[in-house]
């Protein structure tokens, strides 16, 4: 049988009961945006995380560009952004009529190098962003004493990183605000987008909630001029039961994780994912390494494996922010990514037979 990337029906039939009853429960009260759904999910969330302030968005590139705009910091000012990641993270420094500085990554974890960062650092910088990626935590304790240092804010993107940990401490926990996002393949995924901010800071925590509700904190008390990115009650529900599931879908995929990496490693030519040390790896993506990443994918698609590319493009190489000043010169490591990174499947509902099936394809390929 063929291999999907991702099936989120799987997942759906192990806890149908539970969410059918939930979104039952919306309907019967028909208060679809706002109300008790969603601030309960919002505090079952930041106990998760231990922080004192979640705010539900309509989606995490949302949460992100909320925390820009509540920090008013000046026109035109810096932000140190990761080269190598999902455009979502660039896209609000720049709606936020900030500028993006990328940065090139670490060539073991593919998240932002301190050091390099360091060496970006101007007048103008006032913040940057750490993101999260596939799973693995960011530097942030590193990253967090270099904002100290330079008088800097750290934003977290932990929008692939649910339940990561940095010595036993829940990434979202080290800048002055973090993003979440609950897009539908994310390790906890809503059925629609969703998203949301953390954060310790109680005046932030106002100023994005108002933001998010048209400058509002209740019916027409309209402030500022702000947006409308409000999680819907549906959404809040179903991430209400899913959450319950977390701990174990994430287990699972830890699991999968090494057992790829136990039939993996070794492989001449192919580089596995690295754990950064006193760090919990949640897996939202496992991304092997390979010159040869064109062929083996094509290989694996012929023996009906499904895989993905996260991601075909360093964000400085995109059409969006190509401005005919970047080179795979000033950026090294991401031009080497964006040609060697393929994605295996991860998700918690993958057989054990099926990931042996996968290990013993991509063995095939290497020896041919």
């Amino acid at each position: 049988m063929p291999i999907p990337f991702f099936d989120l029906q799987r997942q759906y039939q192990s806890i149908r009961p539970e969410i059918d009853e939930a979104i039952n429960r919306v309907f019967i009260r028909s208060q679809f945006i706002g109300g008790e759904v969603v601030s309960n999910f919002e505090k079952q969330f930041a106990a998760r995380i231990g922080a004192p302030h979640c705010i539900s968005t309509g989606n995490g590139t949302d949460a992100l560009y909320l925390i820009l705009k509540a920090l008013d910091l000046p026109p035109g000012s810096e932000v140190i952004v990761p080269a190598w990641g999902c455009i979502a993270s660039a896209e609000p420094v720049s709606l936020a009529g900030l500028t993006p500085v990328f940065c090139d990554v670490d060539p073991h974890d593919y998240t932002l190098h301190p050091e390099a960062a360091e060496k970006e650092i101007t007048s103008n910088t006032k913040a940057i962003l750490a993101v999260h990626l596939y799973g693995q935590a960011a530097p942030v304790t590193e990253l967090k004493a270099l904002c100290e240092r330079h008088g800097l804010h750290l934003i977290e993107d932990c929008a692939q990183a649910h339940l990561t940990r940095v010595n036993e401490k829940p990434v979202g926990n080290f800048g002055v605000a973090a993003a979440f996002s609950f897009y539908p393949t994310k390790n906890l995924g809503a059925y629609g987008d969703a998203g949301c901010v953390i954060t310790h800071s109680t005046h932030l925590a106002e100023q994005i909630r108002r933001l998010a509700n048209h400058g509002a904190l209740q019916k027409d008390d309209h402030l500022l001029a702000g947006t409308n990115s409000r999680m819907d009650a549906l959404q809040a529900a179903i991430l209400s039961v899913k959450l319950n599931h977390l701990d174990e879908w994430i287990t699972r995929r830890k699991k999968i994780a090494s057992h790829y990496g136990q039939a993996l490693a070794g492989i001449k030519g192919l580089t596995i994912p690295n754990v950064r040390p006193a760090t919990n790896h949640t897996f939202h993506i496992y991304c092997i390494r390979t010159s040869r990443r064109d062929e083996l994918r094509t290989f694996l698609a012929k023996n009906e494996i499904d895989t993905s590319v996260h991601y075909p493009y360093g964000i400085p190489f995109t059409t969006a922010y190509r401005d005919g000043a970047a080179s795979e010169l000033d950026y090294p490591v991401t031009a080497s990514l964006q040609r060697e990174v393929l994605s295996l499947p991860v998700f918690p509902e993958l057989t054990s037979e099926e990931v042996t099936c996968i290990c013993t394809t991509i063995k095939d390929f290497f020896s041919r």
